[in-house]
């Protein structure tokens, strides 16, 4: 999940939990009226769940999912990047696989570049931003698809997965999206400091993009080569309504930014409360990530693992940053590149209409709604997200056609 979604998700769960008698909750001083409106439109999908499934073979099913689940397993090169402000911000990188060549050939080749001082060209690197709550390993199944076939650079926005907490954060200054577009600067810098780069964000990913193209208009001109826009906006976040009647979404929009400060103030109590309440943070995550009724619980309860790992000071302070995005002057820098806009038809965080509000701007991307999808649509309809961003590869000319084959799917084995 991403963006407002899990800040909403996050709220609700505490919130219902004060409204069922948590004494921690009420300590805490976040339970009241206004706490329960946002968990009362999004339980109600969780409602029948709840009562045919009981908890206790919900939490076995959760414990035999995480010891054998794969997702989330693929590793590469590790590496480091430092963000203007000093913050540590962690990467993967996946290399090009390279078929052996002989003795002989290799022999020569070296020879070649001695006597002559040639050098081969830097490859096309993929960049891969992932969303709000999320991490590098929310894009598992198109990293599996596409490992070895294109050097890929996965990694960790700060403050999540692996990343360093934000220095300016610990200081008091607020996060935005801006800070979020030099951190992918620092990260390309770092990893892919030459040759063709192709952005691939999902969510707060592809916000970040979008500020990476506000400030650095050149790199986007001289480097550039594509650009896949996954389950975003360009702005106008403040008016999503998360699937909510117009009087609960108001009420949200009064009560969130005060309660979710209220909950980062607390982070210890409300990770408590948080676990305590697992089964129903799992039926709001479900509800805010995905679109069919039918997604694998193994996707689902590795979506629930990567938002889980986010702290809840850390879903606090990014929130604002969401309701203050605007980059849709930004977005005339991608004109003259390749661009595939994707999204959920029933994505209730950064809703479709969203994705084609970007198109307008963009007339000559492709635009892709997926039926039956919701916010995390790279986990729950992987084939067609990999599909779709194959062809973008292969229509930029970073890979050839020839070598792109089957993609992640989840009924394959995801940690091949």
């Amino acid at each position: 999940m991403s963006e407002s979604s899990a800040e909403a998700v996050v709220a609700a769960t505490a919130n219902v939990a004060g409204a069922a008698g948590a004494a921690n909750w009420r300590r805490a001083g976040i339970a009241g009226a206004a706490i329960g409106v946002l968990a009362a439109g999004a339980a109600a999908g969780v409602a029948v769940e709840r009562l045919t499934v009981g908890r206790g073979m919900r939490k076995k099913a959760r414990l035999a999912l995480d010891a054998t689940g794969p997702y989330g397993s693929l590793r590469g090169t590790p590496g480091r990047a430092v963000a203007d402000d000093g913050t540590e911000l962690y990467y993967e990188i996946d290399e090009v696989e390279v078929a052996p060549t002989t003795a002989g050939e290799g022999a020569s080749g070296s020879r070649r570049r001695r006597l002559f001082g040639r050098k081969a060209p830097a490859p096309v690197t993929v960049v891969f931003s992932h969303g709000y709550c999320l991490g590098q390993d929310s894009w598992h199944f198109q990293r599996a698809a596409l490992r070895g076939l294109v050097r890929a650079v996965y990694w960790d926005q700060r403050s999540h997965g692996r990343s360093g907490r934000g220095r300016s954060q610990a200081d008091g200054v607020p996060v935005g999206i801006d800070q979020l577009g030099r951190d992918l600067k620092a990260v390309i810098d770092a990893a892919a400091p030459e040759g063709p780069v192709v952005l691939a964000g999902h969510s707060m990913g592809g916000m970040t993009m979008m500020a990476l193209a506000d400030q650095y208009p050149a790199l986007i001109r001289d480097r550039v080569a594509a650009v896949a826009l996954i389950g975003t906006s360009s702005g106008k976040l403040g008016e999503v309504n998360f699937g909510l009647p117009v009087a609960g979404v108001n009420a949200v929009r009064r009560v969130l930014p005060g309660v979710l400060k209220a909950l980062g103030s607390q982070a210890e109590l409300v990770e408590k409360g948080r676990r305590a309440t697992a089964d129903l943070f799992a039926g709001l995550i479900k509800r805010y990530s995905f679109g069919s009724k039918d997604v694998d619980p193994a996707v689902a309860r590795f979506a629930e693992r990567l938002i889980e790992a986010t702290p809840i000071d850390v879903v606090a302070e990014f929130y604002p940053a969401f309701t203050e995005h605007d980059k849709s002057g930004a977005l005339p820098g991608f004109r003259d590149v390749p661009v595939l806009i994707l999204a959920g038809d029933k994505d209730l965080v950064t809703p479709s209409s969203h994705s084609e509000a970007i198109a307008d701007v963009l007339p000559d991307a492709e635009l892709v709604i997926v039926p039956d999808a919701g916010h995390l649509v790279m986990l729950e309809h992987p084939e067609t997200v990999t599909d779709r961003l194959a062809d973008l590869l292969v229509r930029s000319g970073t890979v050839p056609a020839a070598n792109v084959g089957g993609h992640g799917s989840t009924a394959q084995q995801p940690g091949r």
